[in-house]
């Protein structure tokens, strides 16, 4: 069969860095085929010349045999290639119908796209209300009008780029029943994610980048994850692994926490409570925007709270801001990397003296310690294994997985009594989470407290101690993680708490 699209030679080259080198592959009409890198492997950079976002400086592409060359997305839209990006690019305050319209070149009127948007949702699978708010939407449906955005186009080949990374179990399945659909209808998918067991169950072929370059083929469903993994990262991989202990004291409380939301787009907090020990990792769970990121501000002392909610070691912190509570040791990572765990344009010394100005001694009378901030950036770099020239790099230059390792290491490497992490391994190749999960564990080990909120929930109960679930701001009791089954998650996550669980 001719390839639908076909590569060969491709390379592009940055200052001090070759993102991809020789690169060649081919995909056929209905195929799903799975790009498979650890981070800064050149993933990014071959999609983006596919999608005419950056040019390649050497090599051809060709689609349907013909010569290919996209100047921009717009012709690579034209000739037939949709792309689901992993950040959404929507607008909180417009509708579904709205921000489809923006994407497309000459949108119709938005009532005749509102039933073109109802046609095709329904007969993928994906139902979206053309007039609801996008702000109103969970992170699945958000995804959906990302999809549907694409096949109003009627793409011939799609690319997808961490996919899955937002969504629940149930949500994943009925995404793998739509691309299984379009790839029967002779859609061709180039798939992009870390998580191998989906690659593994949806993919036919899978192409592997080192460093750039394709180092492997492989059909996934005749290849175990864990050889995926190593064929990823060129070496043996290592299981997160903790000995038995016991927990110790109580280091942190949570009481009764009940707090409006943020915004109109927000979710409120209700009567939250939890009591955090030494030495324990705390494992919560549950889909996106149901809390999260208001739990963990009011954790970190970005939202204060009122009197008497919440204590550390005895004492009422609750109205104290983030510095006094970091001098203090509760330090906090959040899940958006870029413009909250990280300013995008300050160099990683700079966001390493953000974070790090107190417990790291590095402001002395007023003055900033440059030279020790560097030494901490280049510290944390060696430690978690980031991809990088250098501390005097902007953080918006890393790649998402390589920043996502500095921001964990670096607030890892401050010692901290009580580390609250959102999402710690969001976009992060197999090697990189088994790395950034251990670091928790000896965390954790050490004597420190670790509260991780994840949507992963493999990830959860393989580190968790203990587990509850975030639904609609409120907090479920918390149970041994150890023995869970996921029929009893799922209840948790939907809301189900007490005996209706203990019953499944």
């Amino acid at each position: 069969m001719t390839p639908l699209l076909d590569l060969s030679g491709l390379t592009k080259a940055y200052p001090g860095v070759i993102a991809n080198e020789d690169v060649s592959l081919s995909i056929a009409p209905g195929e799903v085929h799975a790009l498979l890198g650890e981070n800064g492997a050149g993933k990014s950079t071959l999609v983006k010349m596919i999608y005419g976002l950056v040019a390649p400086d050497a090599g051809t592409m060709q689609m349907r045999g013909q010569p290919f060359t996209p100047s921009e997305p717009r012709a690579a839209r034209a000739a037939g290639v949709g792309m689901v990006f992993q950040h959404f690019s929507l607008f909180d305050a417009m509708s579904v119908a709205e921000n489809i319209a923006l994407g497309m070149e000459d949108a119709p009127k938005l009532s005749a796209l509102s039933a073109r948007i109802r046609e095709v949702s329904e007969t993928y699978g994906l139902p979206l209300a053309p007039d609801r708010l996008v702000g109103d939407l969970s992170a699945g449906e958000r995804q959906r009008v990302e999809i549907i955005r694409c096949l109003l186009q009627g793409p011939k080949l799609l690319i997808m780029d961490e996919p899955t990374s937002v969504l629940t179990p149930q949500e994943v399945e009925i995404l793998f029943k739509t691309l299984r659909k379009l790839a029967a209808e002779g859609t061709a998918i180039l798939y992009i994610s870390h998580k191998l067991e989906e690659i593994r169950s949806l993919c036919d072929a899978a192409t592997i980048l080192r460093l750039g370059k394709v180092v492997g083929h492989c059909i996934p469903r005749e290849t175990t994850a864990r050889d995926m993994a190593e064929m990823m990262v060129g070496k043996i991989l290592a299981t997160p692994s903790r000995p038995g202990h016991t927990p110790g004291e109580v280091v942190l409380t949570l009481t009764g926490l009940s707090a409006p939301a943020p915004n109109a787009f927000g979710m409120s907090l209700k009567d939250v409570s939890l009591e955090l020990r030494r030495g324990e990792v705390f494992g919560i769970g549950g889909v996106a925007g149901n809390g999260q990121d208001e739990l963990l501000a009011a954790l970190s002392g970005e939202r204060p709270v009122a009197r008497g909610m919440l204590r550390h070691g005895g004492d009422d912190i609750g109205p104290l801001g983030p510095t006094a509570r970091r001098t203090r040791g509760v330090l906090a990572a959040p899940e958006e990397r870029l413009g909250h765990a990280a300013a995008p344009d300050m160099t990683l010394t700079e966001n390493a003296m953000l974070t790090g100005a107190v417990r790291e001694g590095l402001q002395k009378r007023g003055f900033l310690d440059w030279s020790g901030a560097r030494g901490f950036a280049q510290a944390v770099i060696d430690r978690f294994d980031v991809r990088t020239p250098g501390p005097g790099v902007a953080a918006r230059s890393l790649s998402g997985g390589n920043l996502q390792k500095f921001v964990i290491g670096r607030e890892v490497m401050q010692r901290p009594e009580v580390l609250v992490v959102n999402q710690p391994t969001w976009g992060v190749d197999a090697s990189a989470a088994a790395a950034i999960r251990q670091a928790l564990l000896d965390l954790a080990q050490a004597g420190a407290a670790v509260i991780v909120i994840s949507q992963d929930l493999d990830e959860l109960m393989e580190i968790a101690d203990r587990f509850a679930a975030l639904n609609e701001g409120r907090l479920s009791e918390a149970r041994p993680a150890q023995g869970l089954t996921v029929d009893e998650i799922g209840l948790m996550m939907g809301g189900a708490h007490g005996m209706e669980v203990a019953h499944v």
